[in-house]
């Protein structure tokens, strides 16, 4: 099933994103955690895909094993910094093989010492070059509630967005934030610049503290004073602080539902227990 069918039904979504093993030898795992995840029948799931396309095997055969084996409709991340146009068709074929239907466009992290290739500089060219291959693909992209830590200004990177979306993308899912009034700004943005396609809010439960300083590294988003004070108080306890990150991702979620915002993405980071805490925490909002 395509996902802009799943978003255009207006009612809540909440979608989890799983990532591929790097090796053979942890094939197992994410598939045990992925099927556990499934279980929780969440409207969709995303495989992620390595910036320099390392993983990309692993990311089809998990995306394939998602939708054919335990039936919950995916969406494949593809990237493109790294890969040649013959990369990205052969992948794109595959995905095509394995009834993926459903595509999450990226540029992708520039890696440090690999390899880039310049055959699609942006992300809104790998979009027109999936249109141009299958025009029946499904596609996302990303969009940035604090601006792409590459832009210099919020102006321009809402400019490069909208260019994204007129490129093809049928949705946009946000990097991670954690000031839900972040998101409510960025939003009024976009829908002033014309972007009129469906957004879904990504969620990062935050359940150690070693992940605040990688999640402000990778994504440049602001830890409001709220959060560093939780992490403050129980960062040192592993269980406490993955039940006051699960807690506080559940809080962000309720609160943007409240606010219009019903679709959500969860980046799960594989971990069956986090996803199944949110929703056991919104049992009854998501009936």
């Amino acid at each position: 099933m395509k996902i802009k069918d799943i978003l255009s039904k207006n009612e809540i979504t909440l979608s989890f994103e799983v990532f591929p093993p790097k090796s053979q030898e942890g094939v197992e795992s994410v598939a045990k955690a992925a099927r556990e995840i499934a279980a929780l029948n969440p409207q969709f799931m995303s495989v992620t895909y390595g910036a320099d396309g390392g993983a990309s095997e692993y990311t089809a055969m998990v995306a394939s094993d998602i939708q054919n084996r335990i039936g919950t409709p995916v969406l494949a991340h593809l990237t493109c910094v790294s890969s040649d146009k013959n990369k990205i068709k052969n992948m794109l074929q595959t995905y095509k093989e394995n009834g993926v239907e459903n595509i999450m466009a990226l540029r992708g992290d520039i890696p440090e010492g690999g390899r880039t290739c310049f055959d699609f500089p942006y992300a809104a060219d790998l979009v027109r070059a999936i249109k141009e291959e299958d025009e029946n693909f499904c596609i996302g992209g990303a969009c940035y509630p604090e601006g792409h830590v590459e832009c210099d200004s919020p102006s321009k990177d809402i400019k490069h967005l909208k260019e994204k979306v007129d490129a093809g993308c049928d949705f946009l899912t946000t990097q991670m934030f954690f000031d839900n009034n972040t998101m409510y700004n960025f939003m009024y943005r976009i829908r002033e610049a014309g972007i009129e396609v469906p957004i879904l809010a990504g969620i990062m439960p935050i359940t150690n503290a070693k992940q605040v300083a990688r999640s402000v590294r990778l994504s440049g988003a602001t830890i409001p004073q709220r959060f560093r004070m939780i992490v403050d108080k129980f960062g040192d306890n592993p269980l406490k602080m993955k039940q006051a990150g699960v807690i506080y991702a559940t809080e962000q979620i309720i609160d943007l539902i409240s606010n219009g915002i019903t679709h959500i993405h969860v980046y799960s980071m594989n971990k069956p227990e986090i996803v199944k805490g949110i929703m056991d925490s919104m049992s009854e909002i998501l009936k």
